[in-house]
């Protein structure tokens, strides 16, 4: 693959720091987006040419994508402004654009309560109302394609493992840690039987690096590579926190309290199974990172509690 200038939004993110990473290590180049100075320090602290600027800065997002050989979005997943930015800098070029959004998109409010439905890319589905702008916003990019964009969007599902950016950690799985941490009890929504498809950053990183050389315009991929009830995360967490306190469950409403609402009924209480099969065919993707619970009870997340990362904050 020739070497490319790629224009990024959220790259001192989790996701996009790691993908902007593994970028430069395959011998690209990377400007990201930069808010703030602080954010203009991190990036060039990893390697990355900042463009100040917001995602609201029209021009200036737009004059990035035109500028670039490629752009990946790994910002704002809701945001129309920035997407309509970079297609505007891009159409008629046939360069690449990636987008990313993430398996939510599929997730129901099931509050605990397991699923047995899995999703594939052309699988029907209509987003619950809390979606609706997150999905209207991938269907936008991916019908840039009819205006001479290589536009793909990928689908992440629950991510883990440590990042390779300015921003090292997850969400959810640190969440769930902080709570377990901070009150004794690992908790988990109702039943815990809702299913969440998982995957590896670093096989996130390489979908992204895969999608840029190969992925075909307005090609949507789901990226997972296996999955886990969230009850079994949180029997993971237990035994990282010793074992000494086993999983305890409580209602949506103190799940709300404790992680709001986007992330008690979707991330952490509903079910969001899918399948990337077609990622493996279509794009070669082979994941190989390491396993969600060895990640939990032996690696980045048993590192992290060692270094006092979940430690209760004062004040």
């Amino acid at each position: 693959m020739q070497k490319l200038k790629v224009f990024m939004t959220g790259a001192s993110g989790y996701i996009g720091g790691t993908v902007a990473a593994r970028l430069m290590q395959a011998g690209h180049s990377v400007t990201g987006l930069a808010r703030t100075q602080g954010t203009e320090a991190k990036l060039r602290a990893h390697g990355i040419d900042p463009v100040r600027g917001e995602l609201s800065s029209h021009s200036v997002v737009r004059n990035a994508a035109r500028s670039a050989d490629a752009v990946i979005n790994c910002a704002n997943a809701e945001d129309p402004f920035v997407v309509a930015a970079i297609m505007e800098g891009l159409a008629g070029s046939g360069k690449a654009f990636v987008h990313t959004s993430g398996s939510s998109v599929v997730g129901d409010k099931a509050a605990g309560k397991f699923s047995p439905r899995i999703y594939h890319e052309d699988t029907p589905f209509e987003p619950l109302p809390e979606k609706i702008q997150r999905v209207a916003v991938q269907r936008a990019v991916l019908a840039a394609a009819g205006q001479g964009v290589r536009s793909v969007v990928l689908c992440p599902s629950l991510i883990y493992g440590r990042g390779g950016g300015a921003n090292p950690d997850s969400i959810q799985v640190p969440n769930l840690i902080r709570q377990a941490v901070r009150s004794g009890i690992p908790r988990h929504i109702g039943e815990g039987e809702n299913i969440w498809s998982t995957v590896h950053i670093d096989d996130v990183a390489d979908a992204y690096l895969l999608a840029l050389e190969r992925a075909l315009a307005g090609s949507f991929y789901y990226i997972e590579n296996g999955e886990a009830s969230l009850k079994s995360i949180v029997q993971s967490i237990a035994r990282l926190l010793g074992g000494n306190q086993p999983p305890q469950s409580w209602s949506i409403d103190e799940a709300i309290a404790e992680w709001g609402p986007q992330a008690a009924w979707f991330s952490l209480g509903g079910n969001s199974r899918v399948s990337a099969d077609k990622a493996r065919k279509l794009l070669g993707w082979k994941p190989a990172g390491a396993d969600l619970f060895h990640e939990i009870e032996h690696g980045w997340y048993r590192r992290q509690l060692d270094a006092g990362a979940y430690a209760p904050r004062s004040g």
